[in-house]
């Protein structure tokens, strides 16, 4: 029986036909399968010419050997490449479960409506004129987006490179990349919203010895996403690793529940994110806003939903087909590795790139080291393991290096240089045999080679588990992604709050109000006291005791030293009157349109570590919670640690661990060590209040936060609330 797509059938269906419109507890799998599994596949705009894109698609076809039924649509052709071709998507002998348009603008809608009047389960948009060129061109790809949300057929593009399954044969693409040869079968599936970068990959793939099992590029993502493929393959029994190229997101909780179902699948993730911004950074209002951009937000998510993230194509090849050869093996906690080289100069290398991708170098216990000097004396065994020349001059010992080393249980990983071996015939048939003897005396323990080539020997070696990679650096770095990967397997995110009532205006009024409305969520502050008149100020000071510190309370005034809104240490009531008069006259001054609440007189703090805490609210995936190095060093060395909000307290840790001024807070050099605890807790509490009322929110900056010695708890000196324009426009009104 013929896969059909259900039919929406009520307006209030069609309306949550289309996975965005879906509440996040209903997020169903993605009915893309007409699209990797097609039976059969029609081509509008079909060509005789196997250079053009209507006609690449039909000529990889046949070539590479589709065993379903290939429809070419050309009502000036009644042969296409040795096919029957038709006039029409009507005049078919039967619905295709998978249309290819190659027919530009106008012509492709028209297309696209009659394979879902026809009932085809899927389509692509191979042809550009869409978003990308314009108005008109935005307006035809919003009538694409409207026909697959009542339709239900599911589309790709447009202006994209379309998709291929490999074991299926199944082709929808014109890619230059398949003009050859099909890639080998494998479990690496490849999503990319460039056509170009994908393409690339898969070839890198194909060259790197890594088997495909899906690509798809989802260019203008008019209707299926980059989620939607991810999810789908979180499912798909072919794939076993997840390479995706992202250049931006357009539906954040899509994606985000995409990769919470591959972590729960147990499919690897990998992520080349491109096209980082800005724009964040430079509308920022807050410190928090401003330290927190846009990219780190992605690095964020994707820490927090457990995808990798790499910096390159080479590294999103390298890691992804690592990541295929050795299965379900895992690094368990902080990554160590054991090196073995032969020569010293390879092995202090190998430590060196080690040291930078933060990988330990534990030195082998005394039985492994003995067992390495009795095969080989002259041998530097303590880590890295310098085998020196004889292990070309006699290969046979190579086992027996290996052997000791991955018994050894110092490090978690094995890494060796092979950086010539293996093109040696006499060479390659020992080391192999080696291999092959030690992994089968230990299957779960994670071997890694440096190799540059043969690409036939890369291949031996990653049939046997070895992660292979080309450089040093290389392999230092994926063993490192591949750590991460251990620890994200296991992490178990908060799950996000229920968004509260709405906050109402006077929250974000000024700095006491603020203050009243975080401090209500577990954010302790010093007591202060709103002065109106220079008689309350006096009162103020007299009252709380000691030197105070009095700062102007407006709405309209963010940065209050910028126009002497600031007085410290003044010594008490009388001297508290004088400088309310002072800070009133300067804001007259220099900010003469503000409203003016009063100011707010509070006890001079002092004693701890400043910190700076904040959240900020990404427009695509809600709010992020920072911490980093506060006061007047805030902008100027930008430690900082992000993490998508609700977090909880052991997360929170985790966060401040990240910080190069960690060890101000863990007893450096005779301080105290500070209250970490409490602080690990205030974090937590601001992500809470920042997830309920993410819709009311934009940015919210404390600093400094002063951390006191252990049992000393923390204090927050200063706070702002920006609202979202909906807020920000009723508290200005």
């Amino acid at each position: 029986m013929r896969w059909r797509p259900a039919r929406p059938s009520s307006k209030s269906d069609r309306r949550c036909s289309r996975v965005a419109d879906m509440p996040a507890s209903t997020f169903e799998r993605p009915r893309l399968d007409p699209l990797f599994r097609p039976r059969s596949i029609a081509v509008v705009g079909a060509s005789s010419d196997a250079t053009k894109t209507g006609g690449r698609p039909v000529h990889l076809l046949v070539r590479h050997g589709f065993p379903g039924a290939i429809y070419p649509v050309n009502p000036r052709a009644d042969v296409i490449q040795g096919l029957p071709s038709y006039a029409s998507i009507e005049h078919l002998p039967e619905a295709p479960d998978l249309v290819l348009v190659a027919v530009p603008g106008a012509a492709a809608v028209a297309a696209l409506e009659a394979a879902a009047q026809r009932g085809a389960g899927a389509a692509i948009v191979l042809s550009a004129g869409f978003a990308e060129s314009g108005v008109e061109g935005a307006a035809l790809q919003a009538r694409v987006t409207d026909l697959a949300r009542t339709s239900g057929m599911r589309i790709v593009g447009p202006n994209c490179l379309g998709s291929v399954s490999v074991r299926e044969r199944a082709i929808g693409t014109f890619s230059v990349a398949l003009e050859n040869e099909m890639p080998g079968e494998g479990g690496v599936s490849i999503v990319s919203q460039s056509g170009n970068v994908g393409s690339a990959a898969l070839r890198q793939l194909r060259d790197s010895g890594a088997g495909v099992a899906r690509f798809i590029a989802t260019g203008n993502e008019a209707d299926v996403q980059a989620g939607d493929a991810i999810a789908w393959l979180a499912d798909d029994e072919d794939t076993s690793v997840i390479l995706c190229c992202l250049e931006t997101c357009r539906d954040g909780p899509r994606l985000m529940q995409a990769l919470d179902r591959a972590r729960a699948a147990g499919k690897p993730v990998v992520i080349l994110k491109i096209g980082t911004s800005e724009v964040g950074q430079k509308a920022a209002l807050s410190h928090t806003g401003g330290l927190a951009g846009s990219d780190r937000v992605f690095d964020a998510v994707f820490a927090r939903h457990g995808a990798i993230r790499v910096h390159s194509l080479e590294a999103l090849v390298q890691v992804g087909a690592a990541i295929e050869a050795i299965g379900a093996r895992r690094i368990a906690g902080a990554p160590s590795v054991a090196l073995i080289a032969a020569s010293g100069g390879f092995g202090v290398m190998m430590a060196d790139a080690a040291s930078a991708n933060g990988i330990a170098v534990t030195p082998l216990g005394d039985a492994a080291q003995a067992r390495i000097k009795a095969a080989l004396p002259l041998a530097s065994a303590v880590n890295p393991i310098d085998a020196t020349a004889q292990m070309s001059a006699s290969p046979d010992v190579m086992e027996q290096l290996l052997e000791a080393t991955v018994a050894d249980g110092a490090n978690n990983v094995v890494c060796l240089m092979l950086a010539l071996g293996m093109e040696i015939p006499r060479l390659r048939t020992v080391f192999t045999a080696a291999f092959s003897r030690v992994i089968d005396r230990h299957p779960d323990r994670l071997i890694v080679a440096c190799i540059p080539g043969p690409a036939d020997a890369i291949a031996q070696l990653r049939s046997m588990g070895i992660a292979c990679f080309p450089t040093i650096d290389a392999a230092m770095a994926g063993i490192a992604a591949i750590a991460t990967l251990g620890r994200s397997a296991g992490a178990d995110a908060l799950p996000l709050s229920a968004e509260a009532a709405p906050l109402p205006p006077s929250v974000f009024r000024n700095e006491a109000t603020a203050k009243a409305a975080l401090g209500a969520a577990g954010v302790p502050f010093v007591t202060d006291v709103v002065a109106t008149t220079p008689d309350e100020a006096r009162l103020a000071a007299e009252t709380l005791g000691g030197p105070v510190a009095l700062k102007i309370l407006s709405p309209d005034i963010q940065h209050k030293t910028d126009i002497g809104g600031v007085e410290l240490n003044v010594p008490g009531g009388p001297a508290a009157a004088a400088a309310f008069g002072r800070i009133q006259a300067a804001a007259a001054e220099r900010a003469p349109g503000a409203r003016i609440d009063g100011v707010l007189v509070s006890p001079m703090t002092s004693g701890g570590t400043e910190l700076i805490l904040g959240v900020t609210r990404d427009p695509t995936f809600g709010p992020a919670v920072m911490v980093g190095l506060g006061g007047v060093f805030a902008e100027i060395f930008q430690d900082t640690a992000l993490r998508m909000a609700p977090v909880t307290a052991a997360e929170a840790f985790d966060m401040l661990r990240q910080l190069k001024a960690f060890p101000l807070l863990d007893g450096a050099r005779g301080r105290p060590p500070a209250d970490v605890d409490m602080l690990c807790e205030t974090i937590a509490a601001l992500s809470r209040f920042a997830a309920r009322h993410a819709a009311d929110i934009a940015e919210i900056d404390i600093n400094p936060l002063l951390v006191r010695p252990k049992g000393q708890g923390v204090v927050a000196l200063d706070a702002l609330i920006v609202p979202a324009a909906r807020q920000h426009h009723e508290a200005q009104t």
